[in-house]
């Protein structure tokens, strides 16, 4: 049975994520490589499993997660498709259950806020595990005065932290922005979609979605 820690050590998978965010770079875009994909992974694995989900199904959404960007590789543009195709192939070759490949290709299919949808537990767990994936070590440009948006609002991020509470019924994204670097305004400007797309994730999996930004409530 394959394991997320047969994915993690596959050569093949590592030269694709690798090569998939050198495309970022040179696009300009913040960091999608082994850091990016692990912490999606933990935490759409933490979702699950705080949830009483099965023990594979937390395996499968991790694996889901690692893959989840690799479909950059092909174009930016329709990543989340090109990176199902990618998944499903390679996952076929390593001979993994036919099943759990569609689980692992819907949920790939899905996470981009272009055209995803909170289709099943897996999906909207990597979508809040993905989107949530907000802090300053994602941001690759070094001078501070030609970041655009995007790293002034990464750069302003000191922590980040997605938590369930006690009682299964919220899940919070709680970030500690320096807005000397970006303004609240600035992250609504480029995350609004996310985070509207955190929301519903969030309910298809029964948890109302709040996000705290300086110890104030926004959504």
């Amino acid at each position: 049975m394959l394991t997320f820690k047969d994915i993690q050590e596959n050569k093949a998978i590592h030269t694709y994520i690798k090569k998939a965010d050198a495309s970022l770079v040179a696009l300009g875009y913040t960091e999608h490589s082994f850091a990016h994909v692990t912490m999606v992974a933990e935490n759409a694995g933490y979702i699950l499993e705080t949830l009483g989900y099965p023990a594979r199904e937390i395996e499968l959404v991790k694996i889901a997660a690692y893959l989840h960007d690799i479909g950059n590789l092909v174009n930016r543009v329709d990543h989340s498709q090109s990176g199902a195709v990618m998944a499903f192939h390679i996952l076929n070759d390593l001979h993994m259950d036919p099943a759990e490949i569609a689980e692992v290709v819907t949920a790939i299919g899905n996470h981009d806020e272009g055209t995803g949808k909170s289709v099943s537990p897996m999906s909207a767990a990597l979508i809040l595990a993905d989107k949530s994936d907000v802090r300053r070590s994602r941001v690759r440009n070094e001078d501070i005065t030609t970041f655009d948006i995007h790293d002034r609002v990464n750069y302003s991020v000191k922590k980040s932290e997605l938590k369930i509470n006690e009682t299964h019924t919220i899940i919070k994204l709680k970030l500690s922005v320096d807005t000397r670097y970006g303004s609240v305004m600035d992250y609504f400007e480029i995350f609004l979609n996310r985070m509207v797309m955190c929301r519903k994730a969030a309910e298809s999996l029964g948890l109302q979605f709040k996000l705290i930004i300086n110890e104030q409530q926004l959504i």
